[in-house]
């Protein structure tokens, strides 16, 4: 049998703090004091949105009993809505941890997806997951005895593998898609962007915040929109400046290049790149320049690991150069395919051309001029 929730007194606090959570960001509450049965224990209203809350309280974060309260909250939320509102079940608890909500999220994902569901701690933090909830999303500040200052977060922080690869979802639509092979989409929340991108909710949340602080999220319009783009690509093309380990290598058997490119991409676990790959888009510029081939992780034996190909002698001029992907996640899940050749997508084409110093930043402008004036804030 479930745990039965914390004394009458926490419950009112509970629900008086939670409501206190949702005045604060714009919704109306009604507190259902001494409420029937069958009837919700608060409900919030925002625009079109309704939702019929069921709040449950417990002391201890243990997840056996919060999954057991948070299931019986489901259930009871399904019941209040039957009268044209959509269900939310919310348990509290004294203190929560990434553990729990990463427990949390996955039993809802699994048993109730229809269902918005939260998380409050005492301590001040707060998780929810459905429509028009995001913005209620707080850390908890935890203040831990011997506790170090916590350092400020690096600007790379916001170009993880992950976070590239959810930013290319969010540009998606703006790009035709032979372009990119990044899912086409208008997301109103952290749980649509999370499914879209095939990335947990806590990702998600993390990088849609990330955008919020630094400014580069609008949600005005209702949606997802990307702005200050000028400044973001600035710093994402920082980012991306980072070296990358490659090998030179040369054929064992000499073939026509570019026939040759094909075979060896098509048989391995690689994506034709940079120069190469802008003029398999039909968007080359720059020509003289071996091509590049991304794998995920090179090899010590190359020779081994891909048949056909040895290391460039000392001197001479390398016929494909293998470079391990600072990002493989962002490249491999956006790549686009021409002709059965895996081929990064025009975003990461872009990105590595500005880094690249054999006339890179020609072959990147080509772009910009071409497809990429309006994806990049150039006319802001």
């Amino acid at each position: 049998m479930p745990p039965s929730s914390s004394a009458p007194d926490n419950d009112a606090s509970a629900a008086r703090r939670l409501a206190e959570l949702f005045h604060a960001h714009g919704w109306m509450v009604e507190v259902e004091a001494g409420a029937e049965s069958l009837r919700p224990d608060m409900v919030a209203s925002k625009g079109l949105l309704r939702y019929a809350i069921a709040l449950k309280c417990l002391a201890e974060g243990r997840p056996d009993r919060v999954l057991a309260l948070l299931s019986q909250a489901i259930l009871q939320a399904r019941r209040y809505a039957e009268h044209g509102m959509q269900p939310l079940a919310i348990v509290q608890v004294g203190q929560s941890s990434s553990s729990l909500l990463d427990k949390v999220e996955q039993f809802q994902r699994d048993y109730a997806p229809d269902v918005a569901i939260g998380l409050v701690s005492e301590a001040g933090g707060s998780r929810f997951i459905g429509p028009g909830l995001d913005a209620l999303n707080v850390e908890a500040l935890r203040q831990l005895r011997g506790r170090k200052l916590a350092k400020p977060r690096k600007a790379s922080e916001l170009f993880s593998d992950l976070n590239q690869w959810m930013l290319k979802v969010l540009l998606a639509p703006e790009l035709p898609e032979r372009l990119s092979n990044a899912p086409r989409g208008e997301y109103r929340g952290v749980s649509e962007l999370a499914k879209a991108a095939s990335v947990s909710a806590m990702s998600a949340s993390r990088f849609v915040q990330r955008l919020k602080e630094d400014g580069f999220l609008d949600e005005s319009s209702g949606s997802f929109r990307l702005v200050r783009r000028r400044e973001l690509f600035r710093r994402w093309q920082s980012a991306a400046m980072r070296s990358s380990p490659e090998l030179r290598m040369a054929y064992l058997i000499p073939a026509a290049g570019a026939r040759q490119l094909a075979k060896l991409v098509s048989r391995m676990d690689a994506c034709v790149g940079l120069f190469a790959a802008a003029d398999l888009l039909q968007l080359g510029h720059v020509s003289g320049v071996a091509p590049y081939a991304y794998v995920r992780r090179l090899s010590a034996s190359p020779e081994d690991s891909w048949p056909g190909l040895l290391p460039a002698a000392p001197g001479q001029s390398p016929q494909l150069i293998l470079r391990q992907s600072n990002a493989p996640e962002s490249l491999f899940r956006a790549a686009v395919r021409v002709d059965g050749v895996l081929v990064s997508d025009v975003l990461q084409i872009w990105l590595d051309a500005s880094a690249h110093p054999s006339r890179g930043a020609e072959q990147a402008d080509y772009l910009r001029d071409k497809v990429l004036a309006n994806v990049l804030g150039a006319q802001e």
